[in-house]
C-alpha cells in the first residue's frame, strides 16, 4: 500500500508536471550519503538531490541507520524543507524514529521538519501482502 502509492503519486507528479523524482529506499539513502562522503563526492551527491522536485524514501524504520547516516540524512531532509516535495513511508509511529535515528535531539529535528507543512496519510487495516497470503491458501 504505502510503497504503492507512493510509487503512484511520484509517476504522476513526472508523467503530468514533468517532475524530476528519485526514488530510495531510507537505508539506500543512507548508504549513498555515506559512502560520497567518504570519497569525497558528497558535494556532487547532494547537488544532484537538490535538482530534484520530489524525493521519495522508503521504508523508514526497517533498518536502525549509522550515526553518519542519520546525520546525513537530515541534511537532506533539512535541504527539503520548505524547498521540494518528500515522501517518506514507514509502519512507526513517530515516537519510535528514535530507534531508526539514533539520537533524540536529530529525530525530534527530523520530525519538527517533516510535520511542518505535511499531509500525513494513515493506512488502517491488515497489510495487502498479509490478505493476499490468506487467499492464496
Amino acid at each position: 500500500g504505502k510503497t504503492y502509492l507512493a510509487t503512484l503519486i511520484s509517476l504522476n507528479a513526472i508523467h503530468r508536471y514533468g517532475t524530476k523524482v528519485k526514488f530510495f529506499t531510507l537505508a539506500s539513502l543512507a548508504n549513498k550519503l555515506i559512502e560520497a562522503n567518504q570519497n569525497g563526492s558528497l558535494p556532487r551527491l547532494i547537488k544532484q538531490l537538490e535538482r530534484l522536485d520530489l524525493l521519495i524514501l522508503d521504508e523508514l524504520g526497517y533498518i536502525p541507520l549509522h550515526k553518519e547516516g542519520a546525520e546525513l540524512l537530515f541534511q537532506v531532509i533539512s535541504m527539503c524543507y520548505e524547498n521540494k516535495s518528500l515522501v517518506i513511508t514507514t509502519n512507526l509511529q513517530f515516537g519510535q524514529w528514535n530507534h531508526v535515528f539514533g539520537d533524540p535531539i536529530l529525530t525530534e529535528a527530523v520530525i519538527d521538519r517533516l510535520i511542518h507543512h505535511s499531509h500525513l496519510l494513515l493506512f488502517n487495516g491488515e497489510s495487502f501482502r498479509y490478505k493476499e497470503s490468506l487467499i492464496q491458501q
